[in-house]
This record gives structure tokens, sequence and C-alpha cells, in this order.
């Protein structure tokens, strides 16, 4: 009865339907796992290149300077830090508006801010891309892995229907090959819900960082209208 009952072998004994649901929550728990990497890496360099930028943007070089370096990575360009594409796409707002001869000061500034939130939302949703699949995956896997124990139960027992003596032996089985698919699910959620939980926290703090930033520029910029070559 042991080796009857080994994972492996309620695995392969079980009903199509269960082993389809099996299947599916396997596959998902190694895209969830990949997206989890994936995301871990991306956040770790996101936060490196966002400290690596603001070092260099307190450092007292002068904004034309830095605007000059940060025109130089491509709006698209994943791999530059989302601080500095906020930065320039600030910048090249205000440089815009001062070439539209626009000389009030208010104009110019909720002109660049405005540039720099919109660049901040493209960067936040690019940030939190795949997050919403970890949530999915959290909340219905094991609502899955129970419809393949459900169905497997009920598989069990119309098996045990034409039989006339029914035994613990007869009936666990197809039972535990049923449980199996829970097991899976739960597999597959829990990771999912602790990855998601600790990934919105982190991103949570980036977008903190950089809405200080956003108006920590602004206040510079407001200081130093009309002085364009000025520093900080």
């Amino acid at each position: 009865m042991n080796q009857d009952l080994n994972i492996l072998n309620l695995v392969l004994h079980a009903s199509f339907v269960v082993q389809v649901v099996m299947a599916g929550l396997l596959i998902t728990s190694l895209i969830s796992w990949a997206v989890i990497f994936g995301k871990l890496f991306g956040l770790k360099r996101v936060r490196g290149s966002n400290e690596e930028f603001e070092r260099e943007f307190w450092s007292g070089r002068q904004l034309q300077e830095l605007y000059a370096d940060a025109a130089k990575v491509a709006p698209t360009d994943q791999q530059g830090a989302p601080m500095e594409r906020i930065f320039a796409s600030g910048m090249r707002e205000f440089f815009k508006l001062r070439e539209k001869r626009v000389t009030d000061g208010s104009a110019l500034i909720d002109g660049s801010r405005r540039a720099m939130r919109a660049s901040f939302q493209r960067e936040l949703d690019a940030i939190e891309s795949n997050l919403s699949f970890l949530a999915s995956v959290g909340s219905v896997s094991p609502y899955v892995g129970l419809f393949g124990t459900v169905w497997g139960i009920m598989h069990a027992f119309t098996g045990l229907a034409n039989l006339q003596q029914v035994t613990l032996a007869t009936v666990a089985p197809g039972i535990a090959e049923a449980l199996v698919a829970t097991a899976i699910g739960l597999f597959a959620a829990i990771p999912a819900v602790v990855a998601y939980n600790r990934f919105a926290r982190d991103i949570d703090r980036i977008a903190i960082q950089l809405e200080t930033f956003i108006e920590e520029f602004s206040n510079i910029l407001a200081r130093n209208v009309g002085q364009p070559g000025a520093t900080h």
C-alpha cells in the first residue's frame, strides 16, 4: 500500500481531469517562479540605478550637464534609472516651454511637473508589470487545486459504486490522488502570495522615492527659473 501511495504513482493513476489540473498548476508554478526571480533582480536593479543617479544629482553638477547625460539614454531603455528618465522628461518640457517664450515661472514649473508625473506613471506601470499575475496565481491556484480534488473524489467514489465490499485500502488511493491536486495548488499559491506582498511593499517605497524626487526637483527649478545653468 505504501508503494501504491507514493506521489509519482498517485499522479500517474489520477483521472485525466485531475492530471490536467495538476499539469496546469505545475506549469503556472514554474511561470510564477520565473516572474518572481525576474522581478527580484529587476527591482534590485531599479533601486541601484535610482540611488546612483540620486547621488549624481545631489553632487552639485549643473542641471544642463545632467540633462545632457540623461538625454543620451533612450526613454524606452529599461537599463537606465527611472529617476533619470523622470528628470529628463521634466527638463525636456522645461526647455520646450522656454523655447516657446513662456516666461511665467509658475507655467514653467507646472508644465515640467506634469511631464514628470506622466513619466512617473509610465515608470510605475513598467515596474509593476507581472505583479497582477502573481496576485492571480496566489488567489486562484488553491481553488483550481480544490476543483481537482473534488473531481478526483467524485471519480474515486464513482469507481467504488460497483464494489460489494469497500475498505479503507480501496478508498485511500483515490482520495489521496485527489488531495495531491490541492497540495500542488497550495505549492503554486503560497510563494506567489509571499512574493506579491514583498514586491508590492518594495514598489511602494520606490514610488515614494520617485514622488519625493519630483517635488524636490520642482522646487529646484522654481529657484532656478531664469538661470538654466545654475547648480543645485
